[in-house]
């Protein structure tokens, strides 16, 4: 298991702090806070896992290769929602493999549904980017959903991402089968292009 310390989130400063919102690291005693919403089918039912439990959400939560790529976003003292930043190698071949080590990372999100509408999800994934290019130094971002998910793949394009890759009857969900999907990806060289962090929303 991949200890949080050895994180590449653990050599940065923290918490990081956006217009209206705080961003820092998860610890175990988060998974109260991020179960409240979690626990919730408007949330969960896009998401990888949906725990019938707190007990068993909690065991997940606190286990250290999950810690070591959450981050929560915080709203004046409280937790309104999570992020995840999974930094991994890029493909390559075997010759180069060595310079593709940890040069990307895959995305992901929840928010609290009483905290939607208000622009909080894209203002933290807009400073989760930022992080990724200016703080870790990573050349690619990305993040897949189901196709059906139009607020999630929305969002990805609100923040300057560009759609990659769209799967027919690929992805298996939990009750409805297999479904669509849909992959988005940006560069750091695109968002430094577009203005980095004053990237503006598409009309």
């Amino acid at each position: 298991m991949a200890d949080p310390a050895q994180s590449p989130l653990a050599d940065l400063t923290w918490p990081l702090r956006t217009e209206r919102l705080e961003i820092r690291p998860a610890t175990p005693p988060d998974a109260e806070a991020t179960w409240r919403y979690r626990r919730l089918d408007a949330v969960n039912h896009w998401l990888t896992r949906a725990p019938a439990t707190l007990e068993a959400y909690r065991e997940h939560f606190a286990d250290p290769e999950s810690l070591a790529k959450t981050l929560v976003v915080e709203r004046t003292g409280e937790v309104i929602g999570d992020l995840m930043v999974a930094v991994e190698d890029a493909w390559a071949q075997v010759e180069v493999a060595e310079r593709a080590r940890a040069v990307q990372a895959e995305l992901g999100w929840a928010l609290h549904p009483d905290h939607t509408g208000r622009g909080y999800a894209t203002e933290a994934v807009r400073e989760l980017i930022r992080l990724c290019f200016e703080d870790l130094g990573l050349r690619r971002v990305m993040a897949n959903c189901f196709a059906e998910n139009e607020a999630s793949w929305r969002l990805m394009e609100r923040v300057g991402m560009r759609r990659e890759l769209y799967t027919v009857r690929e992805s298996l969900h939990r009750s409805r089968g297999w479904l669509d999907g849909m992959g988005y990806a940006l560069l750091r060289d695109e968002w430094a292009q577009r203005g980095g962090t004053r990237l503006a929303s598409p009309s």
